[in-house]
């Protein structure tokens, strides 16, 4: 039972472990500049049944026999595909069966003859990382593409004024384990360190004094080398 609560709540439990009397300063149980393994990555097609289309999703149509209908479409910021013929097409928070529908029906209604249209979901934008700690604007943020632990901290309005940028931790699932590594942001701002690539799923924490000291009494009695090696 306790084992679970240290999974449900990995972001303050890294909060809370990040924190020390050293302020500005790298340290930490945490090892510093290790070279995580890639994550594990996501089953190809495992999104629900019932997965609905979100904003800046990729989609791939494919009307048969139309190879300048099919293709690749993003979904924009207003949730519309936009395709030759038929326009704009609300896609967001359509499943891919409601969606080939709709464009069925819009094909079907000026230009083909019972068109065949194939709907699926190539990249998804609900896969995030997730941000927390000392920095202006906590939360899970989509990866859409190849992202550094630079510019993750920067999708969250960047560190907040009493950020510990020598102290950046980076938890990420391998082999169905936990694992995580410290980093110093503010070397890697200088070019003095590599900046590491982060992946959808990690979890990433920036040490401060924002940090709620009370969040140490909900962990208090957590094991703190069950947060830094894999469980």
């Amino acid at each position: 039972m306790r084992r679970s609560v240290v999974l449900k709540v990995p972001v303050v439990a890294a909060a809370v472990l990040l924190v020390s009397a050293c302020a500005d300063k790298p340290g930490g149980p945490i090892p510093y500049n290790v070279a995580l393994p890639p994550p594990d990555q996501p089953k190809l097609l495992t999104l629900e049944q019932n997965y609905r289309i979100a904003p800046l999703d990729t989609l791939t149509v494919n009307v048969f026999r139309q190879k300048d209908l099919s293709g690749e479409y993003e979904v924009d910021l207003t949730g519309k595909i936009s395709m030759p013929l038929i326009g704009a097409i609300d896609a967001a928070e359509l499943t891919t069966a409601q969606l080939d529908e709709r464009l069925t029906q819009a094909l079907g209604a000026r230009y083909f003859v019972n068109p065949d249209v194939a709907v699926g979901v190539k990249a998804s934008t609900r896969r995030s990382v997730t941000v927390d700690g000392s920095v202006k604007q906590s939360g899970s943020f989509p990866v859409n593409s190849a992202l550094t632990l630079l510019q993750a901290v920067a999708l969250s309005g960047g560190p907040s004024e009493d950020a510990n940028l020598r102290r950046v931790a980076v938890f990420r699932t391998v082999g169905g384990q936990r694992q995580a590594a410290a980093f110093d942001l503010q070397a890697i701002r200088r070019g003095q360190a590599q900046d590491p690539s982060v992946f959808p799923g990690d979890i990433i924490v920036v040490d401060g004094s924002s940090v709620k000291a009370t969040q140490k009494k909900i962990l208090s009695n957590l094991p703190i080398l069950s947060i830094f090696r894999p469980f």
